[in-house]
């Protein structure tokens, strides 16, 4: 196996001169992150992997910090039992949220993906609001988005149209591939959409799936899953982020299930999530125009002339304020933490005189 086969390709070797600083040091991929410790993988095996010690403490945002799907360079240790991690590799996609409770922080999911599978069970799971969440994820993240509606066997093909219809009227233009992992229908279509030397993501809720659906794909029961629920959603939570690679050459990246997927310094994802908004605004007699009250306001005029659903024109507000409001938070967190920082330099060097 060699780098590019798991996702080395020329952009990333153009970043080899600003990150591998020693001649010593070599370059592999994150592939598993669980709770602080960490797994790579290069050409020859998969190993486990620690932050250096000034990497560590150089760190000035959890942002920084190695996450699944980074690219990053090392030196063994121990046999090459062990890997050093000195340095990480510019992201070309990346994948956040904000961090799950009250705490206005990022927290990474996944980088350098190619293309992301919102996963939704068409039973029971299936939720407009947080479909659009996801797609300004993605969006933000620069990372092409594909639906991907689940257990259609458990709903009748009207209830499964109606779901279709739902997502279309509400603006979203994503391709969407309905599926069984029951009786496969639909699982064609979705493995024609997979690409060797690709790396994919799986979002989703806990028990839409995920990890079923990657079984199938390699034939076997390659990682549990628990009894289903008695309202047919599986109870398996994937319980880390890794990156799994096919025989096929196919990389995926599962991720335990999202409860929240809170949105933080996403203005231009929720642009690109509401393209048929942002379009209407063009026309808007402000340049500033926030689409509240006033005179002139194109988006207005097309909710007034139903053009424009009154419910897609309040998902798009609320996530806008939502993404401005943890925005300023985690500004005013930032700023201090960097008085923090300094204050604490100030002290260390009045110690040593």
């Amino acid at each position: 196996m060699k780098l590019i086969d798991l996702g080395f390709d020329s952009w990333f070797v153009s970043q080899i001169d600003q990150v591998v600083n020693q001649a010593d040091q070599s370059i592999a991929r994150v592939s598993a992150v669980d709770r602080g410790s960490f797994m790579i993988r290069d050409e020859h095996r998969e190993i486990p992997a620690e932050l250096s010690g000034k990497f560590y403490f150089d760190v000035q945002s959890s942002v920084e910090m190695p996450c699944v799907g980074d690219w990053v360079t090392v030196q063994y240790h121990n046999a090459d039992d062990l890997a050093i991690i000195h340095g990480v590799f510019p992201r070309r996609t990346e994948l956040h949220r904000k961090r799950a409770g009250e705490a206005v922080d990022y927290q990474m999911i996944a980088a350098n993906v190619d293309t992301a599978f919102i996963i939704q069970s068409c039973h029971f799971d299936f939720n407009l609001a947080r479909l659009n969440r996801y797609l300004i994820m993605t969006a933000e993240g620069h990372v092409d988005a594909i639906i991907i509606l689940t257990k259609t066997d458990l709903v009748t093909s009207a209830e499964l149209e109606e779901q279709l219809s739902a997502i279309r009227s509400a603006g979203i233009t994503n391709r969407v591939i309905a599926l069984s992992n029951a009786d496969g229908s639909g699982f064609d279509e979705f493995k024609q959409a997979l690409k060797p030397g690709l790396t994919y993501c799986l979002l989703g809720s806990s028990g839409v799936g995920k990890t079923t659906l990657i079984n199938r794909l390699m034939g076997r029961e390659a990682y549990l899953t628990k009894e289903v629920s008695e309202t047919g959603e599986g109870t398996h939570s994937t319980s880390r982020r890794q990156l799994i690679m096919l025989e096929n050459g196919v990389m995926f990246i599962d991720t335990p299930g999202m409860r929240e997927v809170g949105l933080l310094n996403t203005n231009d994802g929720v642009k690109d999530g509401f393209e048929d908004i942002i379009n209407l605004a063009g026309s808007c007699r402000f340049g500033d125009c926030k689409h509240i009250h006033e005179s002139g306001c194109a988006v207005l005029a097309a909710v007034k002339s139903g053009e424009l659903s009154q419910d897609r024109f309040a998902s798009f507000l609320k996530l806008r304020k939502e993404s401005e409001h943890n925005e300023l938070s985690y500004l005013e967190k930032r700023r201090k933490d960097k008085s923090f920082g300094r204050f604490i330099k100030t002290v260390k060097k009045n110690l040593k005189r």
